[in-house]
């Protein structure tokens, strides 16, 4: 961050990519965004790369659909590792981040740096909340390889600026029951982000006789607000808003309250 300070920070990359921002937009400042920019220079292209010379190309996010994933899932390909990008492995399932950090550093767990760390029930509804627990610790017995990276895969979410062949917001999530939510230990997994694709290789008939006998988790609490959102939120492709909020809430200013 220090270096993108002396290298202009934001200014220069709005500068950099105005012809994609609502330039005459009024700001605080009392100028246009335009304006806001217009004196603002680029000191360092290696640290702010340019539209002509981007830093790598198609490199924000892509949206992964298959079988695990019928409404989609997010990776961010300019921080996964790009041997991982093609890869095919043995899925080693974690039913919710309690059994995560319960058996990771568990030095009998059955895992090597070609698997396929799978957490479950960390989205939405079966966190709840949708934590920001999907860049999933590496073992320490593949970390003591120089192992630093391994596909993963979650309904939950993580920080934008982490690392790693992190597959997010799996949808719909294990407590909607989607189809994560019957993955099982050592199924075959599929992971091909330039085909945009993610598989669990299974039959359609054995995933479906899964799910026939998937059993929806009981919430925590079962009454109150915890009910109350756990009943309404959406899924992470529609935003996770209460299904009765969506385009209800306008401009409305409430009374101040004290």
């Amino acid at each position: 961050m220090e270096d993108f300070c002396y290298a202009g920070g934001l200014p220069a990359v709005m500068k950099e990519i105005q012809q994609f921002l609502h330039k005459d937009i009024l700001t605080v400042s009392g100028k246009s965004v335009a304006e806001n920019v217009a004196s603002a220079e680029n000191y360092d292209p290696r640290v702010i790369k340019t539209i002509a010379a981007p830093f790598k190309e198609k490199a924000g996010i892509a949206i992964l659909r298959g079988n695990l994933a019928p409404r989609g899932a997010v990776i961010k390909p300019s921080a996964a590792t790009p041997a991982l990008m093609v890869h095919t492995g043995r899925a080693v399932v974690f039913e919710d981040s309690d059994d995560f950090h319960k058996r990771i550093d568990d030095e009998s767990l059955d895992v090597d740096e070609n698997c396929i760390l799978v957490l479950k029930n960390c989205g939405p509804k079966g966190y709840p909340g949708m934590a920001e627990v999907g860049n999933m610790p590496l073992p320490p017995k593949v970390l003591r390889k120089g192992i630093t990276d391994m596909v993963r895969i979650s309904d939950a979410r993580m920080s934008g600026t982490a690392y790693g062949t992190v597959v997010l917001h799996t949808t719909p999530e294990a407590a909607d029951g989607g189809p994560l939510a019957v993955v099982q230990n050592g199924d075959m997994i599929e992971l091909n982000v330039p085909e945009r694709r993610m598989q669990l290789l299974i039959s359609d008939e054995e995933l479906k006789a899964r799910l026939s006998t998937w059993i929806r988790p009981e919430p925590p609490l079962k009454s109150g607000y915890w009910k109350l959102y756990v009943d309404t939120v959406l899924q992470a492709d529609d935003g996770c808003d209460l299904d009765f909020l969506v385009g209800k809430r306008g401009a409305f200013v409430p009374k101040d309250n004290h």
